[in-house]
């Protein structure tokens, strides 16, 4: 393997491998390594030291595609065997676990035919959604959270790369026949009130299969650019307004998303086939008058610090895992002073502590001695027997009230009951006299 610096058209290192690898890729900050051979086995290195952490069988057959998660926690690698497997970087790096075959965090087996790609969504891992495509004309849509699968898209054709926008409104696939489709991920609607609406496309699980070639034509001619040459990769800018295309042929097309309008073709490579392509923002030390330090002149240029790239090691070393040392690129510091808006005086600053933080001791700027502590002590215990009898007096005052309202409550209840107990007397008397009127009157009948 060839390693080359932005800085220099020369090769700067060359790493002899354990095995002729079939795929290979490097984490976003550039610390790990994972490379895929075409018997199915995996190796994963530190780039700053070469110490490899772990080389294991992660498939049956060969490793097409390895892709890092946009945090760098997790590893994807995308086999012959139509398998797709996730694995934890953590996991991958912990020593406890050196000795044990690395297990995957989830396993992603609903393609029937070899993964020919895979693309991660933006997202912290897990919460994260992932593209995979398949010479089965299927390209899946995943959520890794919850390990299920969201959407299956059936295209006419095998589909060899994939390309998804940093927004993920929507995904462009490329197969070897030199069309690329172009799938948007939301779709506008009429809602029942006749308001046009916007929803998204699929994640009903399993089942839910949208077939690309189901559309009109005028629809398909819309999202479909045809290049005329087999496709082998695809890349889409930063912000995802071009569309960067290599070809079989080595000519890389350059469109435009929105309408599909062919910009730029490079035939640097002509004859050659494009294999791979990345797009980044160019680094500063690339511009020729312009340093590292963003300073005028280039008297820097050949001072420009490399980040370190050692060896990689063909085999497993505990004694090299646990000794190594890496170096650390820091970041450039401005030689020219700049002062901050609340940047003061080291005399104020001084002076402020004191008023704040001496006065509220002291009662003033002056610092405390001996005798003024003392006198303080007792002007405060004095006031803490002040206190303290006041709060004795709270409490008499409180017992008082608590006792005048308990007893109006039993008062006030006494002669409810007396109340009550004249009442049912009251009736009971009334009563009785309704009854002797009542059998007086039944004797004076009885007589007649």
């Amino acid at each position: 393997m060839n390693v080359y610096n932005f800085q220099k058209d020369q090769l700067a290192l060359k790493i002899v491998l354990p095995e002729k690898l079939s795929s290979i890729a490097v984490d976003p900050k550039g610390d790990y390594c994972a490379g895929g051979t075409s018997q199915g086995r995996m190796y994963f290195w530190e780039i700053a030291s070469g110490v490899m952490y772990n080389a294991w069988d992660a498939h049956y057959r060969q490793v097409t595609v390895l892709r890092f998660t946009h945090d760098g926690s997790a590893l994807l690698s995308g086999s012959k065997d139509s398998g797709v497997s996730v694995w934890s970087v953590s996991r991958l790096l912990d020593e406890d676990l050196q000795n044990e075959l690395p297990t995957p965090y989830c396993s992603l087996t609903d393609h029937t035919l070899p993964v020919t790609d895979v693309v991660c969504g933006v997202g912290l891992f897990p919460s994260c959604r992932v593209l995979t495509a398949s010479a089965d004309h299927s390209v899946k849509l995943w959520d890794l959270s919850s390990k299920s699968l969201l959407t299956t898209f059936d295209f006419p054709q095998p589909i060899s790369c994939l390309a998804w926008d940093a927004t993920e409104r929507l995904f462009l696939a490329a197969s070897a026949d030199g069309s690329i489709h172009q799938v948007n991920l939301f779709r506008q609607r009429v809602d029942e009130f006749d308001h046009a609406a916007v929803e998204a496309v699929g994640g009903a699980g399993v089942t839910d299969v949208i077939r690309i070639d189901d559309e009109d034509q005028h629809t398909a001619r819309k999202r479909l650019i045809s290049v005329g040459q087999p496709v082998t990769t695809l890349s889409l800018s930063i912000t995802s307004s071009l569309l960067l295309a290599g070809t079989a042929t080595g000519l890389i097309h350059i469109y435009d998303v929105t309408s599909h309008q062919l910009l730029r073709t490079l035939s640097t490579h002509k004859g050659l086939v494009i294999t791979h392509l990345a797009t980044l923002i160019r680094p500063s030390d690339l511009i020729g008058h312009i340093s590292l330090s963003m300073a005028a002149g280039g008297e820097a240029r050949d001072s420009v610090p490399v980040r370190t790239v050692a060896p990689f090691q063909r085999m497993r070393d505990a004694k090299a895992r646990e000794a190594h040392e890496v170096g650390i690129i820091l970041p450039i510091q401005s030689s020219t002073k700049t002062e901050a808006f609340f940047e003061c005086p080291r005399e104020e600053l001084l002076r402020d502590h004191a008023f704040f933080v001496q006065s509220s001791i002291t009662g003033g700027g002056v610092e405390p001695t001996g005798v003024s502590l003392q006198s303080r002590v007792n002007e405060l215990e004095d006031e803490v027997v002040k206190l303290r009898e006041q709060l004795g007096k709270a409490k008499g005052v409180n017992d008082v009230i608590w006792e005048t309202v308990v007893r109006q409550m039993i008062e006030e209840s006494k002669e409810k009951e007396k109340a009550k107990a004249v009442s049912q007397a009251d009736a009971q008397q009334n009563q009785d006299v309704q009854m002797e009127e009542d059998s007086g009157r039944r004797r004076k009948r009885g007589r007649t």
